[in-house]
């Protein structure tokens, strides 16, 4: 885990909800990224939810429809952000 860079407390978090079984925005990014964060070495679960991109517009939307698709593509922006940052620290 690469503290200190930008997003890492929401990857971190969400790791931490997916080995608790939770299924919680952070969890949620994290298992939409897995691919990619898997190549920069962090060690994601292996089940992961299905559908991971509705389900978290789905819970997003639950708590207020109106700015779920902002908050979406701003969720999605903190992911990418993290792991463009990861890969320039990649040993």
């Amino acid at each position: 885990m690469h503290d200190g860079l930008p997003g890492a407390d929401l990857i971190e978090s969400g790791l931490n909800d997916l080995r608790a079984g939770r299924e919680t925005i952070a969890a949620l990014l994290v298992a939409i990224g897995a691919p990619r964060l898997r190549t920069l070495g962090l060690e994601i679960p292996d089940n992961l939810p299905d559908n991971p991109e509705h389900r978290l517009y789905d819970l997003l939307a639950r708590d207020d429809s109106d700015s779920a698709h902002s908050r979406y593509n701003a969720y999605l922006r903190r992911l990418v952000s993290y792991e463009r940052a990861a890969e320039c620290v990649r040993p």
